[in-house]
């Protein structure tokens, strides 16, 4: 095994550890990897559809059976705050439980619930409705929490040199989730009502569960020793985290909030409202496996692109409104134009993560295998939910009292705060190991003369 220090990332098992070895990637992928990537491919598309879908018409539903937009960002928002809990659980005991059995069991119990939140329109409005909105978002929260996380650490597993790669091409997927979610959602809604969009959706994902059963391969590991609390104490995994928070914050922040807007500063109809989606999803999901390719060839990038994706994103969200100190005048052209711009940031800095958390943890004594990367897996999965859960529901809020100009533009500060302090903290690290450098090459040299005095003499 290789040591734990590689700053390349994590290196295959019973590798000889030359430079060389790292780098060899085979020219064709094996059946295995061809069907790990399919039923990755599977949960990233029909998760990102489940979750996107609401978006152009759940919160005027809502509003019909007497909910709140604050109210509502709580319904969008407890989804991450399960997944959070879930994802922390699920990546502790991957190992235990086992990562296919998790898997498919997650896709199983995610396609039924979906059907059911379609016959919520059913139900009596008021605090029965609100109460089964909250139980059947939570069951999918905790359903697909368990399908993603063992996603996450199959890939890493099957793909050990090229984490980042993956991952990004894989977001192509995601990306065509959040692409298709919200206009066919706002189509079928409009075309048929309320049901349709989730038995249809429901019904797909229910089909891939025997695909998954069919070709997922089982990966077995010894559990581990190390714990989620030594991982996020970890400085560097911490500050990754907050920014992955603010990154995620940002985007649940647009789904009880955005469509509102423009149907109210636009006055677009509901079909319309999921095609302003487009712009965020498509640009997101072009850019991934650039940006995952980059990561993996160039290892140093991957710090920068967190860095500046950051403070990308910042910069888009202070001009999504915009902001009112700005006094630009809002124009549906402008909006969908930093929507793509914004698309393309998050990706420079949610693809690099995990693949950076990995190497950190590696470098501090993780042990290599399944069970490390089903933490940084959970972990992943749990500080991203943090964000998730507070942009909704924090959103909603805003969106109420102060509007939607000035609650984007506080979602950017956060982003701004975030990406400035992880980059303070970069330059701090790369000036202290160019002290450190220094000093050794000293000592190397005074080594050297103290050898030659003897022999001078």
């Amino acid at each position: 095994m290789d040591a734990p220090g590689d700053p390349e990332g994590p290196r295959p098992p019973g590798g000889d550890g030359s430079p060389g070895s790292v780098r060899e990637i085979p020219r064709r992928l094996s059946r295995e990897q061809i069907f790990v990537l399919i039923s990755a491919a599977s949960i990233n598309f029909s998760s990102m559809m489940c979750y996107s879908i609401l978006g152009p018409f759940f919160p005027t539903e809502a509003e019909k059976k007497g909910v709140s937009n604050t109210v509502t960002g709580m319904i969008f928002g407890c989804y991450a705050l399960f997944d959070l809990l879930a994802s922390l659980v699920f990546g502790k005991y991957l190992v235990h439980i086992g990562a296919k059995f998790m898997f498919v069991a997650g896709l199983l119990v995610s396609g039924g619930v979906t059907i059911l939140f379609g016959v919520l329109d059913q139900v009596p409005e008021g605090p029965v409705f609100i109460a089964m909105c909250f139980l059947v978002r939570i069951t999918d929260a905790v359903s697909f929490s368990a399908a993603i996380t063992a996603s996450s650490s199959i890939l890493a597993k099957a793909f050990p040199n090229n984490v980042a790669t993956v991952l990004g091409c894989l977001e192509i997927f995601s990306g065509l989730g959040l692409v298709l979610g919200p206009p066919l959602g706002g189509f079928l809604y409009q075309s048929f009502g309320y049901e349709v969009p989730f038995i249809f959706l429901g019904c797909i994902v229910l089909l891939m569960v025997p695909l998954n059963m069919c070709i997922l391969p089982n990966y077995e590991s010894d559990p581990g020793k190390h714990s989620f609390w030594k991982l996020i104490t970890l400085p560097k995994v911490a500050l990754i985290s907050f920014v992955i928070t603010s990154l995620s914050s940002c985007f649940g922040f647009l789904d009880p909030t955005l469509s509102l807007f423009v149907l109210e500063k636009f006055n677009l109809p509901a079909g319309y409202v999921g095609l302003v989606f487009l712009g965020l999803a498509l640009s997101y999901a072009i850019s991934s496996p650039l940006v995952g390719l980059l990561s993996d060839k160039v290892p140093r990038l991957r710090k920068w692109l967190l860095v500046f994706g950051s403070l990308i994103t910042a910069g888009c969200y202070m001009l999504l409104g915009p902001a009112p100190v700005l006094h630009i005048k809002s124009q549906l052209w402008l909006l969908v134009l930093i929507l793509v711009i914004n698309g393309i940031s998050v990706g420079m800095s949610s693809i690099p993560t995990f693949l950076e958390v990995l190497s950190c943890a590696y470098e501090n004594g993780f042990e290599e295998g399944l069970s490390t990367m089903g933490l940084v897996s959970g972990l992943f999965g749990a500080v991203w939910s943090v964000g998730d859960f507070i942009g909704p529901t924090l959103g909603g809020f805003l969106y109420e009292k102060l509007g939607f100009e000035w609650a984007a533009t506080l979602q950017g500060l956060w982003a701004l705060t975030s990406g400035l302090v992880l980059g303070l903290f970069y330059l701090l690290e790369h000036s202290r190991r160019r002290r450190r450098s220094k000093l050794q090459n000293i000592l190397s040299i005074e080594e050297e003369r103290t050898a030659l005095l003897p022999g001078e003499m």
